[in-house]
């Protein structure tokens, strides 16, 4: 339990302390957002920055720090450091950089972001990569919570009935403006999602469940080895790729830069206290990680939750439980569509505030979310958290290259820089070593993982120093020293 307690004081500390760095490296101004300078109606919308930070919550969340922690649980109480650690010097950056990057580029996504600041190859493969792994994203978050529905009501209403009804919602969330539909539904969703969080971690502590402290040890019930599995596993609630879809997508609501932090920050500082709850409420409710494995195994990640919630909150928990479990992909699933309509409008340069041209790119993209429901994911899926944790390792070294443009940040781009090269073995390694990969040693797996993550940290050294003699040069020939 103290081990809980030291983490939840950290991740605030956290806020406080290190979010504030990354916005004084960042230095926000007074500069006109694109909720105020554009504000079309459509997409580009200001928000009270309460509303913008649980609209963000929600967006990035789903149901990951739920799954993914409890998923990372059966690795042992080590998942709590990753999450700590993870979102803070990570997650946390990474969301707040790629929200604020893009405010300053008019609310671009990850996609265009990475095609100025890495180049018109990495754009175009970001482009393909970012609206493959949305409309996966998307097409997951209908079958889940359509199959769970369907178990809770009357045999007249099977799962095809409630994956018809979800994408009629996706239609509507993805083709209306954002301040009509999501604008009003997320932050009272946002409020469930904490209030859920916070009646498990009471009913753990008030059924008088053993928090296990801190170790380092590696207790997966089927030998997977922490590094890289466990950094791949818990996405969401550490570092996730996905919320650099997610993060844009806000950026174009902020009424000023000065709200970034708390927004951007502090929505995924908010994802990890989710994340150490469930987490911690999987290794009590079950006492071992064997125990939570076949949990997991046996139940479904859904029926897990449901017999925590039930069993710790009787039958107000469990309909806790339904509620988040089924309003959590959904609330994912619809900003994924959202976000890849914005991909592909940047992509054909067709004006999204007209209804026509929403409809010209909505259609066919549901269309397609549609027919892949009715495939199986199950090979696939165990690709996402990879290209999840690639898309990344991708954003962070877009940041980091936004930051060495900057004269005077250029000591600053160390933030994104480390992360950047971490993500980079992390990733690297999984797919080398990982069933669905090459299947390889780790003898293989590791060194060439940090090899790879060296050689692209040498790179951004040399980009480094060389932006420094640019900077001296600069202010030799009298000229700014920033662009």
């Amino acid at each position: 339990m103290i081990s809980l307690i030291i983490a939840l004081a950290v991740l605030v500390i956290g806020y406080c302390v290190y979010g504030r760095v990354a916005e004084k490296i960042f230095a926000p101004d007074d500069r006109k957002t694109p909720a105020v300078e554009i504000n079309d109606g459509v997409d580009c919308v200001p928000m009270k920055p309460w509303r913008a930070f649980l609209v963000q919550l929600l967006n990035i969340a789903g149901t990951g720090p739920i799954f993914g922690a409890l998923m990372g649980a059966c690795f042992g109480p080590v998942v709590f450091l990753w999450i700590i650690f993870g979102s803070i010097l990570g997650g946390a950056v990474h969301d707040y950089m790629c929200g604020m990057i893009s405010s300053r580029n008019k609310g671009a996504s990850i996609a265009e972001m990475s095609g100025k600041y890495l180049g018109n190859v990495v754009k175009w493969g970001m482009r393909i990569f970012s609206v493959v792994l949305l409309l996966l994203t998307g097409t997951v978050f209908v079958n889940s919570p359509a199959a769970l529905l369907a178990d809770l009501t009357p045999d007249t209403l099977p799962v095809n009935f409630w994956v018809a009804a979800i994408l009629v919602y996706y239609v509507l969330a993805t083709l209306l403006p954002i301040d009509k539909l999501i604008g009003k539904l997320y932050p009272v969703f946002g409020v469930i999602l904490i209030i859920m969080a916070v009646s498990v971690i009471g009913g753990t502590i008030a059924g008088g469940y053993h928090i296990p402290e801190i170790t380092l040890q590696d207790l997966h019930p089927k030998g997977l080895y922490i590094w890289p599995f466990m950094f791949i596993t818990v996405a969401c609630g550490a570092i996730s790729g996905f919320h650099a879809t997610q993060s844009p997508m806000v950026a174009k609501c902020i009424p000023n830069e000065k709200c970034g932090r708390p927004v951007f920050y502090g929505a995924m500082i908010m994802e990890a206290v989710i994340a150490l709850v469930w987490a911690a409420a999987g290794v009590a409710f079950y006492g071992t990680t064997n125990l939570l494995y076949d949990a997991l195994t046996n139940l479904g990640q859904s029926g897990t939750v449901y017999e925590i919630c039930k069993t710790m909150l009787g039958s107000a928990g469990g309909i806790l439980a339904v509620i988040g479990v089924v309003i959590c992909p959904i609330t994912s699933g619809d900003t994924a569509f959202r976000s890849a309509r914005l991909i592909l409008a940047e992509i054909t340069h067709l004006d999204q505030k007209k209804i026509k041209n929403r409809l010209i790119i909505t259609i066919p993209l549901l269309t397609a979310g549609a027919f892949l429901t009715q495939m199986d994911f199950d090979v696939l899926w165990r690709y996402f958290s990879w290209a999840n944790q690639t898309l990344a390792m991708v954003a962070l070294w877009t940041a980091t290259a936004y930051l060495l443009k900057q004269g005077k940040y250029r000591f600053g781009s160390l933030l994104t820089a480390i992360p950047a090269a971490f993500m980079s073995a992390v990733s690297l390694t999984y797919i080398l070593m990982a069933q669905e990969g090459f299947r390889l040693d780790k003898s293989i797996g590791y060194p060439v993982g940090f090899v790879f993550a060296a050689v692209l940290f040498v790179i951004y050294l040399v980009k480094f120093f060389g932006a420094g003699n640019r900077k001296r040069n600069r202010r030799c020939k009298g000229a700014p020293t920033e662009e």
